[in-house]
């Protein structure tokens, strides 16, 4: 009998912009469900045969138009049920990026908005937990 797994990979960006006195992080509006019209950290699946950190530039793109070469491994997160469709594993990735940085909401981001980290609009999945975790490795 052959195993197939039912377990998935997904990658998070965690992306910062430093302004006067202030650190934003960027949130998309999720166009799709589950969690559709709630605030999420840009990502999603890794193609068959992708490099993840190659996954999370290109998920970067796609749903923001930004390109960031900076990015680092946060960590792993693989909760289950994390996600209602499946056991998803997700890779995190965390930058910070100059503060003229924009974006533009794209693919499944129905909209893009840089918040201010102390006032965080209610998150889909896991990524409350995800953005604490990489506010403290910021402060390390």
């Amino acid at each position: 009998m052959t195993y197939i797994s039912k377990t998935f990979v997904t990658v998070d960006i965690v992306l910062f912009k430093e302004e006067i006195n202030q650190k934003r992080i960027l949130l998309i509006k999720r166009k799709n469900e589950p969690f559709r019209d709630k605030w999420a950290l840009p990502g999603g699946f890794v193609d068959e045969n992708e490099d993840l950190l190659v996954a999370a530039k290109r998920e970067l793109v796609e749903e923001t138009s930004i390109v960031c070469d900076s990015l680092e491994q946060l960590g792993a997160y693989g909760q289950p049920f994390r996600d209602p469709r499946s056991h998803v594993i997700s890779i995190a990735y965390l930058a910070t990026v100059d503060a003229n940085i924009v974006g533009v909401a794209a693919d499944d981001a129905k909209e893009l908005a840089w918040f201010d980290i102390a006032n965080l609009p209610e998150l889909a999945f896991d990524h409350a937990h995800i953005i604490v975790d990489a506010i403290k490795k910021t402060k390390s």
